[in-house]
């Protein structure tokens, strides 16, 4: 079978100028990145302001399994095949982590003849904007450590500083350390830890941000602890906002590269979908709006993580609306939903697809239903799937009338996803009104009670000690109104990742509650999630390697 790094290999790139210039980008608005990358110059938006938005297309999945879904070749896929039918067409993708990359997931540039190339770099440094982000992320955390060493006159209590260290890798070993030890010339010892870099307020803020003003004024509103009056400290006290955006001054600018059929494709940002928003950049976003009629972007794992946090944080905040959205699914993944093993995926089994149809019909009530959108169910093709057990999935959405397409662009690129790329444009022709699932004004618990209630079928939630006194602290500092990012795990509606399917009757507890004041959200901390993953027995890296002529293999 031959690779995805082979494939993309196969594949001649055009240059990243003429790629620009067939959706109308000149090159003078590039910063390039060798021959196949560039930056595209935020300056466009103020000068296209006047000039009507393209539709955008959301592409979501059902809760993830490890047979995998194929959101990201879906995605790919699917602007691949606006372009065969005509239409002008891009796509806005966030960035891979090199968590993933070198862990359990791999690359996340598409697959098969649906890829983003040059797919080594988009999977690796790229164009360098995570370890911007790193950096300034982590020049916070110095300068924190510093005004204590040098006198502490913000009083700031260095039992109660949340702002951590950051590194874009699964390192399990940095989860909980402790620093400045040996005297005091190293510093004021104290326990500390590091987050994935994907889950920094920085990587969230960077891509909720309009512009590098309100970028830097974000970063001022960042809360890194408490003092001991137990008010909040930001890093405007310490006067870090203005060095921190200097490091992000070229981060802020949209990635522009292509697919395998050179359709453009607008790769920015990554924050974590079961930690922060896991959408794009909303910059990105924008930005391919007016250059394109149709956009296609893609928010993490399932509609109840990834979706639900674009509808109530992302479009909440940027005044973006989807046109439609596509739900995508394999027979595979409903099979292990309806309580099959991984290795007996390869045989028919009508029973099984029937058992894991639960969790796709709730996801797609929630699309339809919840968040009031038109959408289409796409299965991601397999050569294993049968006859029979796709007709269980059309019967089950036709009682929804919902229309299912066969995609097959994992095998096909574009030519595999004109049905889809033809149901996607009907369903973006009609009129819709976006839905949000609680309202601004509803208090911290109602909003949270509504997300469990509402989009993962549960009875609601239940707040730790803990939780309920951070939730009072936030509502005494004034950030009731904002928005709720549920970090959850992403293989079960509920917070127990075993609970595969559509469960009942759960509760999810909320264990701790934190503001991110400069992205403007409130993280709600479920279940045993992690902010720094680990790697697995047999890490993604112990295959990925390169000769002596720089050919990469393993990576995928």
């Amino acid at each position: 079978m031959v690779s995805d790094i082979e494939i993309a290999h196969s594949v001649e790139m055009e240059s990243i100028v003429e790629v620009a210039k067939r959706i109308g980008i000149s090159e003078e608005n590039l910063s390039l990145f060798g021959k196949y990358k560039a930056k595209v110059d935020l300056d466009q938006l103020e000068a296209l302001k006047d000039k009507p938005d393209g539709k955008l297309i959301l592409v979501t999945a059902i809760s993830p399994t490890p047979a995998g879904e194929g959101k990201t070749t879906t995605s790919v896929g699917l602007a691949d095949a606006l372009s065969h039918i005509g239409k002008k067409a891009a796509i806005a993708l966030r960035e891979p982590s090199l968590g993933p990359v070198f862990g359990i997931k791999g690359g996340a540039a598409g697959g098969g003849r649906a890829q983003v190339v040059p797919m080594e770099d988009i999977n690796l440094h790229f164009t360098g904007d995570f370890h911007a982000i790193s950096a300034a992320n982590n020049l916070l955390a110095a300068m924190i450590d510093n005004h204590i060493h040098h006198g502490n006159p913000l009083g700031i209590d260095s039992r109660r500083i949340t702002w951590k260290r950051v590194v874009d890798m699964n390192d399990r070993q940095l989860r909980h350390i402790v620093n400045g030890l040996q005297g005091k010339a190293n510093g004021v010892p104290r326990e500390d830890g590091y987050d994935i870099t994907v889950a920094s307020e920085i990587m969230a803020i960077l891509c909720l941000s309009e512009n590098i003003l309100d970028l830097k004024e974000r970063l001022e509103k960042i809360i890194i602890g408490y003092n001991y009056q137990g008010e909040p400290v930001t890093a405007r006290d310490l006067k870090a906002a203005g060095a921190m955006a200097v490091l992000l001054k070229e981060a802020i600018n949209p990635n522009l590269v292509q697919t395998l059929e050179h359709t453009p494709a607008f790769i920015h940002g990554g924050p974590f979908a079961n930690i922060a928003h896991g959408c794009n950049s909303v910059l990105a976003t924008k930005l391919a709006l007016k250059y394109a009629d149709y956009v296609v972007t893609e928010a993490g794992f399932g509609a109840d993580l990834g979706a639900e946090k674009f509808i109530d944080i992302k479009c909440r905040l940027s005044g973006l609306r989807p046109s439609a959205v596509v739900l995508v699914a394999t027979i595979r993944a409903l099979k292990m939903h309806g309580g099959v093993a991984k290795t007996e995926l390869g045989s028919e089994n009508v029973q099984a697809v029937l058992d894991g149809l639960p969790n796709l019909e709730r996801h797609l009530k929630t699309i339809q239903d919840v968040y009031g959108l038109p959408a289409v169910v796409a299965i991601n093709k397999f050569p294993l799937d049968t006859e029979a057990e796709l007709q269980a999935v059309y019967d089950a959405c036709a009682k929804r009338g919902t229309q299912v397409v066969i995609s097959d662009v994992w095998a096909n690129g574009g030519a595999g996803g004109r049905d889809l790329a033809e149901a996607v444009v009907k369903l973006a022709e009609g009129k819709n009104n976006v839905n949000f699932v609680y309202d601004s004004e509803d208090s911290i618990e109602t909003k949270l009670n509504k997300i469990v209630t509402r989009v993962y079928g549960g009875k609601g939630v239940k707040l730790s000690p803990t939780a309920k006194k951070e939730l009072a602290d936030l509502e005494r500092l004034g950030f009731g109104h904002y928005p709720i990012c549920m970090a959850k795990t992403q293989y079960s509606f509920s917070d127990n990742p075993l609970l595969l399917g559509a469960p009942e009757d759960f509760t999810v507890k909320i264990s701790n509650l934190k503001v991110s004041a400069g992205a403007g959200f409130i993280v709600a901390l479920t279940g045993t999630i992690m902010t720094m993953p680990g790697l697995p027995k047999v890490p993604a890296s112990e295959k990925i390697d390169i000769d002596a002529s720089g050919n990469i293999t393993g990576l995928f």
